[in-house]
């Protein structure tokens, strides 16, 4: 699969099937259990990020790129926190949906700014980038450009999630492989933390937390790196 097939899968996706799917997991209301555990995994990964981000102590006036936004699940919270908040995402439907929860919410939206936008077509420099739960759909070629455009664009600090590759992880994910349908979603990419984080290195960042987040269907390893 070509870089232009794998977005324009992913585009597609999330803006069609993909997009009721995701808006109701990433919601409140009745999902099932499979649906469930993901929404708690993410809702952990989402809650680690700004759990840091509090620790520090920083948060009002931080300008903060969330880029692969959705529906804005960790954006509206900085943003009512008094970050200044620069949501994107390459669906469409995904940001209608993601102003509607913001507007629907006790938040000051002249911190907030949601776009429909490629993540390479980013621009401008951010004291934070955060890119969650967005290198799974991508393989590890089109994973390098990113992260290599995403740390172009954070002034201190990158916060980054991907799904690890394990032999473990691997083997759930061939036997996910044998039972295609109706849920079937995207192309699921492990990537090896070794890879992930000579790339960070390269561009003169360090680790300084991590943290990996595990439930039955949802696992998710979150670096944050720090310019030295």
């Amino acid at each position: 699969m070509t870089k232009t097939d794998d977005k324009t899968v992913v585009r597609q996706y999330f803006n069609s099937t993909g997009f009721d799917r995701w808006r109701r997991i990433y919601g409140d209301g009745q999902v099932n259990k499979v649906q469930l555990d993901i929404r708690k995994g993410h809702q952990q990964t989402v809650d680690t990020v700004i759990g840091w981000l509090e620790t520090d102590g920083n948060l009002p006036g931080l300008s903060i790129c969330d880029a692969g936004c959705g529906v804005g699940s960790l954006s509206i919270p900085l943003g009512k926190a008094g970050a200044i908040i620069y949501g994107s995402d390459i669906s469409e439907k995904m940001i209608s949906e993601a102003y509607q929860r913001a507007n629907s919410s006790p938040l000051n939206l002249n911190n907030v700014n949601f776009v429909a936008q490629d993540l390479e077509a980013l621009s401008g420099k951010y004291h934070t980038v955060i890119c969650l739960d967005v290198l799974i759909h991508y393989p590890q070629d089109q994973a390098k450009a990113m992260i290599n455009h995403l740390i172009s664009l954070a002034e201190s600090r990158l916060i980054i999630s991907f799904a690890p590759k394990t032999l473990a992880l691997s083997l759930l994910k061939k036997v996910g492989e044998l039972f295609p349908g109706p849920s079937k979603t995207t192309r699921a990419y492990q990537h090896r933390e070794a890879d992930i984080i000579e790339i960070i290195q390269s561009h003169g960042f360090s680790i300084n937390r991590q943290a990996m987040i595990s439930t039955s269907f949802y696992y998710s390893r979150l670096l944050e790196a720090v310019r030295q």
